[in-house]
């Protein structure tokens, strides 16, 4: 039997199948990834030779290829990674978002019940032990104010296109365990940064720009606030609650959970320009600053203020706590991305 991972390639999932085979060598996966703009497959290339390792190019809202994996290969868990995921993109064109989050985790999640189950509650003998992880964001909440964090039980109210398919998606994860009986767990996670991060995403665009002695857009006054949270102690998160949810599935008949994921580190995105500007500053200086080249842009449409998490249920549950802090983090994202721009 193979896990099945959607969205392998892209940021946070290819950094969590690295740590995964890290972890665990004998572990089976199906990698199902489309390999859109902000997929790369090179990100894998240690696992190519790895025969535990299989990856297939294609699309989660496919509902004959998303059959036929779940057949040929025994799936017997899902980690959906696979979504589209750029806010700015679901302003301008949003019915992408509503095919590819919503109609392709329906997809999974309908192939899952249909594989697994005889009928609502019933299991077929050999998937008694599976799970359905679907990988959320804490953009379904909303803005909050200056106080105050998100925690599971927050009310969802998402504010772009984007975030309205996640929050979606997540309903439709909770029907399928209520309605049918699907073990399955969602995770809701605060800003990732790391390596592998698509070059439109904040931070890189910050690096990116500064490098090439180019203006470092930053929108409206660089004020709006995020909780910021390393890849891989994203990763790590995942793969500890993953453990846990196979652990109560085990005991327990029907399982359903959520856990949010945060890193504690609240930043204005002015502060994340300037804390960038000055290290680049210092281990790669010139004869300006390069602060002079942040430029302050028109505000995106519905931007909201501010996002934090509170993981105090991850920490008390599982033992969860992030390694990096901000700083510390940031400059191995600086450092990796100074590789990939500068050669």
């Amino acid at each position: 039997m193979y896990i099945l991972v959607t969205g392998g390639a892209g940021f946070i999932g290819s950094n969590f199948l690295l740590y995964l085979f890290e972890q665990e060598e004998n572990i089976k996966v199906i990698n199902l990834d489309l390999l859109t703009y902000a997929s790369n497959s090179s990100n894998l290339s240690s696992l190519k030779e790895n025969p535990n390792y299989i990856f297939i190019h294609g699309d989660i809202s496919d509902t004959s290829l998303v059959g036929e994996i779940f057949n040929k290969y025994k799936i017997k868990a899902v980690i959906n990674f696979a979504a589209e995921s750029h806010v700015d993109n679901s302003i301008k064109n949003p019915d992408i978002f509503i095919k590819t989050n919503i109609y392709g985790t329906w997809n999974l999640l309908n192939t899952a019940y249909k594989t697994w189950f005889v009928e609502p509650f019933v299991k077929k003998t050999e998937f008694k032990e599976t799970l359905f992880y679907q990988i959320s964001t804490d953009e379904v909440y909303g803005s909050l104010g200056k106080i105050g964090k998100f925690a599971e039980d927050s009310i969802y109210a998402p504010n772009s296109p984007y975030s309205a398919s996640k929050a979606s998606c997540d309903m439709l994860v909770r029907s399928y365990h209520h309605t049918y009986g699907l073990n399955a767990v969602i995770s809701n996670c605060s800003n990732n940064y790391g390596p592998f991060q698509h070059d439109e995403k904040l931070i890189p665009t910050i690096i990116r720009n500064a490098l090439s002695g180019n203006k470092i857009p930053i929108y409206g006054n660089g004020e709006n606030i995020r909780d910021w949270l390393y890849v891989k102690d994203h990763c790590i998160a995942i793969k500890q609650i993953y453990n846990h949810a196979l652990s109560k599935i085990k005991i327990e008949n029907s399982y359903f959970d959520t856990f949010n994921i945060g890193g504690n580190e609240e930043w204005q995105n002015i502060d994340i320009a300037n804390k960038i500007c000055q290290y680049l500053d210092k281990i790669l200086p010139k004869s300006s600053t390069y602060k002079d080249q942040i430029s302050f842009v028109k505000d995106r449409a519905g931007h909201d203020k501010r996002y934090a998490i509170d993981s105090t249920k991850l920490q008390n549950i599982i033992g969860w706590k992030p390694n990096e802090k901000f700083e510390s983090g940031l400059e191995k994202t600086i450092n990796w991305y100074i590789k990939k721009y500068k050669g």
